[in-house]
């Protein structure tokens, strides 16, 4: 995955004001792994440590923070709420 190879004209200045976040979906299983409802707990945090990894290796705007949602601070989840990131 390299921003640098997408072939995208750049939004119009107004229009790149108003994109405060991007998300990303990760919508299939991953190599060794069954699809989700066949995953152990411990193999959802296996694919979650393995996901986590490749994030973090991103820089410049693709650079983001990874909020996990079991162990997230009350501060941090209702401040996503706040932002609409994060549904209850």
């Amino acid at each position: 995955m390299d921003a640098s190879k997408l072939k995208a004209p750049p939004f119009p200045e107004e229009d790149a004001k108003m994109i405060i976040s991007t998300r990303i979906r990760v919508g299939r299983n991953l190599a060794d792994f069954p699809l989700g409802p066949g995953l152990s707990k411990a193999q959802r945090l296996e694919i979650m440590n393995k996901v986590v990894g490749a994030l973090n290796t991103f820089e410049g705007d693709l650079k983001g923070t990874f909020y996990p949602l079991e162990g997230m601070s009350k501060e941090d989840q209702h401040k996503l709420i706040e932002d609409h990131f994060l549904f209850k």
